[in-house]
């Protein structure tokens, strides 16, 4: 393995929320010696408040965003830094984080509580309750679909203090569209599992609803165990808001250790 010494960071949003759920990340990252970047969805350059008050979209733009279109969205900007960055995202952007590794356009990746990409089938009930809305099933595909507090409960800040879920839910949360949320679905969330690719790691969390630890750990075990550089790892006590619960902190010293890891020496294969 040749050593990974990029010190540039593109932070990759998932869906229903804002990019600026990355500020505390970015200010981390960039204390510790890295360029970062946390660019956002098209057609969701805006506050939360401004994004939630165009909703629903009326195929306006961001309701017939695909999930391609996203992924290219990315895949340009990663292809645009001066040097091959690091892709960190949450989510679909975890997923959209595996692409963009697979595709060998990144120096290394880290998807937290990933969305999984093709052939990772999500048959747990509580992925499924958490979101089936934003499919948008007998619904119009003309309008957004804006995740009700009550589901932002249960798929985001379960187990967290009441106060804490509304702050959250006005601070975070914007209108999706529905196409991106069928793309998960499709090819465009394809992933060569065989393929050598460059260090990936995942994370999971015990109490995430939308992405549960199993499904987490089932992509990762997709993965052929060839020269390629995995890891794993679940943290107790995280929901689907690990990126703004109180212990992010944890969560970013791991992965900067594991980046440390990489920039040191030739490393094995991770076995779990």
């Amino acid at each position: 393995m040749i050593p990974v010494n990029s010190k540039t960071i593109v932070f990759v949003t998932g869906a229903f929320v804002t990019h600026r759920g990355w500020d505390n990340w970015k200010l981390y990252f960039e204390s510790r010696g890295y360029t970062t970047y946390a660019p956002p969805w098209p057609f969701k350059d805006a506050s939360p408040q401004e994004l939630r008050a165009l909703h629903p979209d009326k195929n306006l733009g961001l309701s017939r965003l695909t999930l391609d279109e996203l992924v290219d969205h990315y895949a340009r900007f990663v292809t645009s830094l001066p040097e091959r960055p690091i892709a960190i995202g949450h989510s679909l952007g975890g997923l959209i984080t595996q692409i963009l590794v697979n595709r060998d356009l990144v120096a290394a990746g880290v998807a937290i509580h990933s969305v999984p990409p093709q052939g990772v089938f999500p048959y747990e009930f509580s992925f499924l309750k958490a979101g089936w809305k934003v499919l948008g099933i007998l619904t119009s595909l003309d309008d957004t679909y804006l995740m009700s507090f009550e589901d932002w409960q249960y798929a985001f800040v379960n187990e967290m203090p009441l106060e804490e879920q509304k702050a959250a839910y006005e601070a975070n949360t914007i209108p999706e569209s529905k196409v991106v949320a069928r793309g998960g679905l499709s090819s465009a969330a394809h992933v060569d599992f065989e393929k050598e690719h460059p260090p990936l790691l995942l994370t999971s969390g015990s109490l995430d609803n939308i992405i549960p630890e199993h499904l987490n750990r089932r992509n990762f075990n997709h993965y052929q165990k060839n020269n390629s550089i995995m890891e794993y790892q679940e943290f107790e006590g995280r929901n689907h808001f690990v990126l703004g619960q109180a212990t992010w902190r944890e969560d970013a010293d791991y992965i900067l250790n594991w980046l440390k890891k990489l920039s040191a020496a030739p490393v094995a294969p991770a076995a779990v």
